[in-house]
């Protein structure tokens, strides 16, 4: 027995010896890395600052005259490289913002895999599903119940929620995440209203807008589930269009899909804010309560510039998605004429060589 034993510890030691070469080369191609990333970010401000420079000497070229030709084509060349170096530096490890470096420190969140980026970005919006669910759920018990923990509890997970979104789209925003400054700073907003809610007391005022609020909270959680459903539908369209060489899925699909999912959303998402603008002027009504706290008039102006923010952002989205269905439009037609002039080439030339 023991002689059995005895030979499965010298198996189990040179399996270990294995382990400790290998991570050996493990830890000496972390540090060659770091090497190299350093090398990379090195060479990649030197070509930022001598680009600025070319860049400056141009502008000066510009204004005494020089070649038009030769002015255009180096300006074009100045864009290509300056697109070049944004996708280098793609790949490199970024700096916290000021709100990471408060909640996490120097931490290191940079996601350098392209895979493991899109996996990021699932997993935030499968928060953000699991949450809207179990807040739409909290939202109809509280229109059952009236019982104060439940609404506490309610209100604690609107807290935790908005203030979580806020740490994960900061990260997001390290990793090229093109989000708009709004949408987070929404966020921010809303953490800020939902903790002002947490601590209002339970007075005629809250009894009042109680109700109002549990209805809210249960529609803008079936908003968000719709929007998790774009989201989805486009984060795996753009991942396929990312991985694929682009003929794999044609462009017409996958915009057309995608402005046809926002036009259902819109009407949605535009009930949700004059909702809130319902709110703020419900609240704006309680503020003249005896019983009326300052919770309630903040909460009111909170509602308000939330209403205005979403509205405004929203409507100048509109025209933009406008503008990119009709070039999109546009592209696809000219592609087809161009398919088409090809194909009757093609028909040309074979019936010249049959002649």
């Amino acid at each position: 027995m023991i002689d059995s034993l005895l030979e499965e510890w010298a198996e189990l030691s040179t399996e270990f010896k294995d382990l400790e070469a290998v991570n050996k080369i493990y830890t000496d191609k972390l540090e060659e890395l770091g090497g190299f990333q350093n090398n990379v970010l090195k060479q990649l401000t030197h070509q930022k600052y001598r680009l600025d420079q070319v860049s400056k000497s141009l502008k000066d070229l510009k204004k005494k005259g020089g070649t038009k030709e030769q002015i255009e084509q180096l300006e074009n060349d100045i864009l290509k490289r300056k697109i070049q170096l944004e996708g280098i530096e793609q790949t490199l490890p970024k700096k916290n913002g000021i709100y990471l470096r408060i909640i996490l420190g120097n931490v290191n969140v940079s996601i350098l895999n392209k895979e493991e980026k899109f996996k990021y970005k699932d997993e935030y919006e499968k928060f953000k599903l699991v949450l809207s669910i179990i807040g739409f759920i909290l939202s109809l018990l509280n229109l059952i119940i009236i019982f104060r923990p439940l609404e506490l509890s309610h209100v604690f997970l609107l807290v935790w929620y908005y203030c979580t979104l806020t740490i994960r789209e900061s990260i997001l925003k390290v990793n090229g995440s093109r989000i708009k400054g709004w949408w987070r700073l929404h966020h921010f907003v809303s953490t800020v209203a939902a903790a002002i809610l947490l601590i209002w007391p339970e007075n005629k005022a809250w009894g009042l807008f109680r109700h109002q609020l549990m209805v809210f909270s249960g529609y803008i959680s079936t908003v968000q589930y719709l929007q998790f459903r774009y989201q989805q539908g486009a984060l795996y369209r753009l991942k396929a269009l990312g991985e694929r060489h682009n003929m794999d899925i044609t462009v017409e699909g996958f915009h057309s899909w995608m402005w046809r999912g926002l036009g259902f959303l819109f009407p949605f998402l535009f009930i949700g804010y004059f909702f809130q603008l319902y709110n703020a002027y419900t609240l704006y009504q309680l503020s003249f309560l005896p019983s009326a706290t300052w919770h309630v008039p903040v909460l009111s102006a909170v509602f308000f510039f939330l209403f205005v923010g979403n509205t405004v952002t929203t409507i100048m989205v509109i025209p933009n998605k406008i503008q990119e269905k009709m070039l999109l439009q546009y592209n696809i037609m000219s592609q087809r004429l161009s398919s088409q002039f090809l194909i009757n080439d093609d028909t040309e030339s074979d019936s010249t060589k049959q002649d």
